[in-house]
């Protein structure tokens, strides 16, 4: 079952949209309260969480049923998910997948499945922390959700200005991170989810160097093993599809011994 509320701070968190041709970005809005999805089929701890989650002055909507999150969290675009591993209908490493393919919202997951296989595997599928249950403290959690939430927003003021530069500069390339989608020129670029990651990084500061440590960090901050090999297989790919969108063949230029930087 469904708290309801969760839905009514949607306009705290949104843009004004005015000045589009300005090539202004928007003033940055104070966040209002956080809209977090709980997902956990235990009643008596999924109302522990709501009730903490309210007392920090978040606007917690409850589910039950694997079911329910991805139409839940489609009608509300939530801040943050915490999802139960173990759920009835579908399970939680289904639906970290799936939310994970549609959007970067912060997902934290919830479990008492504490072995490190279980935790490699929910981290792999895209979430942003794993949280045993036992022992359970809903002040951890709460501290989780505090830096997940912080984490969150800077990577929205990174793509603020990401769109920023771009406006005020070149207008070639559009970053749409709602819909996980980039074009040149209109031209879609069909990206895949790392590489719509590692375009939005280089392009939010063009010019600036990047070296491969760095962008590894950012692009796997699940601390996950990836090779630095792994990003010049990622440029490549992506080289490819700006230039066949008529981007050319130059828009990310290799330094070498260094990394990568994005050329207007």
């Amino acid at each position: 079952m469904s708290e309801n509320g969760a839905g009514s701070s949607a306009g705290s968190t949104s843009g004004s949209g005015q000045g589009s041709g300005s090539g202004l970005a928007p003033m940055p809005m104070e966040p209002g309260p956080s809209r977090v999805l709980v997902v956990e089929d235990e009643p008596k701890l999924a109302a522990l969480l709501a009730d903490y989650l309210r007392a920090a002055g978040h606007e917690p909507e409850c589910v039950t049923d694997g079911r329910e999150v991805i139409p839940a969290w489609t009608a509300r675009r939530h801040d943050l998910i915490l999802l139960d591993l173990m759920l009835p209908g579908i399970d939680g490493l289904t639906l970290c997948r799936t939310l994970r393919a549609m959007s970067s919202v912060p997902i934290l997951m919830l479990t008492a499945r504490a072995d490190e296989s279980d935790r490699l595997a929910g981290l792999e599928t895209g979430a942003d922390d794993y949280i045993a249950k036992n022992p359970f403290s809903p002040r951890e959690v709460m501290a989780r959700v505090k830096a997940a939430l912080r984490r969150g927003r800077a990577h929205e003021m990174a793509t603020a200005a990401a769109v920023a530069a771009f406006a005020a500069g070149s207008e070639a390339l559009s970053i749409d991170e709602a819909g996980w989608t980039a074009s040149w020129r209109g031209e879609p670029l069909d990206l895949t989810p790392i590489e719509f990651r590692l375009l939005h990084i280089l392009s939010a500061q063009p010019g600036r160097v990047y070296a491969r440590t760095q962008l590894l960090d950012l692009l796997h901050v699940d601390g996950r093993e990836v090779t630095e090999r792994a990003v010049d297989s990622h440029i490549k790919n992506l080289r490819r599809k700006l230039e066949r969108a008529g981007a050319g063949t130059d828009r990310i230029r290799s330094i070498y011994g260094v990394g990568y930087r994005f050329e207007r």
